[in-house]
């Protein structure tokens, strides 16, 4: 199946995705404020700059899209028809990456948790989420 786009839209569709400040990462940064938890943002001096880091607790907090980081829910297993090959390598790359910076994290004394996209949709459960993860206060 071709793809829906030209090489041109696909190329402005592909630009406009974000790497920071996403609705998923903004959704757990709001309920950790409203937790009164406080924290740094994208501290690139941790390995794999976590976008959320508590310091006091150690805990660094990454927020993974489902697609872009393989994760095993529906949305996450989804791979595209169109250029399968390079999707599959570009998503391993990730799943690589991310586990290599969970490992040197770890290694440093820190907590690496990680929150997905899916879990970000019910606000009740993210809050439990984050309390189990972070703690509170």
């Amino acid at each position: 199946m071709a793809d829906v786009f030209s090489p041109a839209q696909r190329s402005v569709v592909m630009r406009a995705v974000k790497s920071r400040d996403t609705a998923p990462e903004m959704k757990v940064r709001r309920a950790a404020h409203a937790l009164g938890l406080r924290f740094r943002l994208n501290r690139a001096d941790l390995p794999g700059k976590p976008d959320l880091v508590f310091p006091a607790k150690r805990t660094a907090l990454f927020v993974h899209g489902c697609f872009w980081h393989g994760h095993n829910c529906a949305r996450g297993a989804r791979i595209p028809q169109n250029n399968r090959d390079y999707w599959q390598a570009k998503i391993s790359r990730n799943m690589a990456r991310d586990e290599a910076s969970l490992a040197a994290l770890r290694k440093l004394g820190w907590k690496p948790r990680v929150i997905w996209e899916c879990q970000t949709r019910d606000d009740h459960a993210l809050s439990r989420l984050i309390v189990r993860n972070v703690g509170n206060r």
